[in-house]
């Protein structure tokens, strides 16, 4: 059983920043690539970023692409999120993932997820 904990989440004002981190029991190149979801209240998870294992190729959607950058740590079996110039609309709870197959924008591409981080930005 692999276990994805995430780190980092809290409170913001708008324009602020914040890193996330999840952690993985299992070796993060054992998986083609690791990503990062969201959930707003009343919303459905959206896909946020993604990055390969080799961290060559990184995916973004619109809303967070130069705002939003994703990292990993290999040796450290981590992935980041470093968020930055926040928004209101970014207040969700934000979970990671390890993706098994299929696409990379989509939940059902991804095996195991972590129990998430709540990031809440004040306006």
């Amino acid at each position: 059983q692999v276990q994805l904990v995430e780190s980092g989440g809290g409170l913001v004002q708008a324009g602020g920043s914040l890193r996330l981190s999840c952690a993985s029991s299992r070796r993060t190149m054992n998986f083609s690539a690791m990503g990062w979801f969201r959930q707003a209240p009343g919303k459905e998870r959206e896909f946020v970023a993604a990055i390969s294992w080799s961290g060559d190729n990184t995916y973004y959607t619109s809303s967070v692409r130069g705002r939003f950058t994703i990292s990993r740590d290999n040796a450290k079996d981590t992935v980041y999120l470093q968020m930055s110039n926040l928004k209101p609309e970014d207040t969700a709870v934000y979970y990671c993932a390890a993706k098994d197959s299929g696409s990379v924008y989509e939940t059902s591409g991804y095996r195991y997820w972590g129990q998430g981080t709540q990031v809440t930005v004040s306006s």
